[in-house]
């Protein structure tokens, strides 16, 4: 039904759109403290990594549905009123937690940044420490994969 097409599509939407949305407000917060601490401290290659950690969200959010389209193969016309409202809500919390996780992370890094602007040597402690929100994401694809996994078949 072309109904149930729809509403994946929307879930679709949701989980690029909200990860797109997560990853920017991150990178941009990040992206700012870099922009303060270049004036005291121009460690240039450790601000842009920490920068662009909180991007990956947003890749997280196109792998969602390029395993739900292209290795699934689940977003088709004949697709089942279940497997819609499953892609809708896989969707739905994917894009959630991504949102969140790259703006948390965007401000763990915007505080190593700081940090760092300010002579501390703590661009390692500031990788390990933004893992932690990262890796919520990284669930969130896990549990997004193991739902088109499961309405594969």
């Amino acid at each position: 039904m072309e109904m149930n097409l729809l509403i994946a599509y929307l879930g679709i939407a949701i989980m690029i759109g909200l990860s797109g949305i997560g990853s920017a407000f991150g990178v941009t917060i990040a992206g700012n403290a870099a922009l303060g601490a270049m004036k005291k401290n121009a460690a240039f290659g450790n601000y842009l990594i920490l920068t662009a950690l909180p991007g990956t969200q947003g890749l997280y959010g196109f792998a969602g549905y390029f395993l739900l389209q292209n290795i699934f193969g689940l977003l088709t016309p004949a697709m089942t009123a279940i497997q819609a409202a499953a892609i809708l809500g896989a969707g739905i919390a994917m894009g959630l937690v991504c949102l969140f996780s790259a703006i948390r992370q965007g401000q763990v890094c915007a505080s190593g940044i700081v940090a760092i602007g300010q002579g501390y040597k703590v661009f390692g402690n500031t990788l390990v420490l933004a893992v932690f929100p990262e890796l919520y994401a990284i669930i969130s694809l896990a549990a997004t994969y193991l739902i088109g996994s499961g309405l594969a078949g």
